[in-house]
């Protein structure tokens, strides 16, 4: 218990300390005009303090309580620290921002499985939602191309710039990578032997495409987000999303591949067992 619930207290213990004023700080300006933000902390709290109380009811794995508590704590870095402030000015830094949310958080929450925990304290309220993500998940491909087309209609040009220029829209913009991300993971690393193939299918669709907008945006000769972003920037940003980012996928696909191996061989081993009349 006392390990489930520390690393939480020590992140709101740290959102009390002194910071510099950040341009999408929490603190460092009208409560009207931070109200995005204020909101997003709220459900970013109830989330880890449901899973907290959902894990004293449920046993919990610690490498999953690791996998949930370590994405947490990225979430909290990436929309509150100054990885945000640095994002505003920086093409590079906010498409660091963007593939915390899409290739490190998404799969780590995958990989947790809250979904027993949330629904131990949520009961029959919230039972619509997690029944509709668990039938989500049965359908990789559609969720890939669910996801893809949220990242490219999250970079065009206009889009990009209004959720800069407005903190609602900002918002909405991390919340659309999160939770289209989560679902693709979810539906590829946790997808049952029937559904590998298209799992597959969709994590090599998902690796092509944000490749492609990589290359596009790594071998502009002219800024896409405005004249006064640095084409350099740009191009540096396009190699974050298509190099370590492909990489991240082609790991995601071995591990699918991997974790249905290693239930071919006990099958065989089972079956092998058997008939020995063990």
């Amino acid at each position: 218990m006392t390990s489930l619930i520390r690393w939480p207290l020590l992140v709101v213990l740290l959102g009390w300390l002194p910071q510099p004023a950040l341009a999408h700080g929490l603190f460092d300006g009208h409560f009207t005009e931070r109200a995005p933000l204020f909101i997003t902390a709220v459900i970013v709290a109830v989330a880890w303090g449901l899973y907290i109380l959902g894990s004293l009811r449920i046993r919990t794995r610690r490498s999953d309580a690791a996998w949930f508590h370590g994405a947490m704590l990225l979430v909290v870095f990436s929309v509150f620290g100054p990885i945000d402030d640095w994002a505003e000015t920086s093409t590079s830094w906010h498409m660091t921002q963007h593939m915390l949310f899409i290739v490190v958080i998404a799969p780590m929450w995958a990989l947790a499985r809250p979904l027993p925990q949330w629904r131990a304290v949520t009961g029959r309220v919230a039972q619509p939602l997690w029944s509709a993500v668990l039938r989500w998940g049965r359908y990789p491909v559609a969720l890939a191309m669910l996801h893809g087309a949220i990242i490219w209609i999250w970079h065009t040009p206009s889009l990009y710039q209004l959720a800069l220029d407005n903190l609602w829209w900002h918002a909405f913009e991390h919340a659309c990578f999160l939770f289209t991300g989560w679902l693709f993971w979810w539906s590829t690393l946790r997808a049952n032997p029937k559904q590998v193939p298209q799992a597959l299918m969709a994590n090599l669709l998902t690796l092509m495409h944000t490749g492609l907008l990589g290359a596009l945006l790594t071998f502009a000769s002219t800024p896409f987000y405005g004249e006064s972003r640095d084409v350099a920037d740009q191009q540096l940003a396009g190699l974050i999303m298509w190099v370590p980012g492909g990489l991240i996928y082609l790991l995601g696909a071995g591990w699918i591949t991997w974790r249905w191996l290693k239930r071919m061989w006990r099958r065989q081993e089972a079956s092998a067992l058997s008939q020995r009349g063990l």
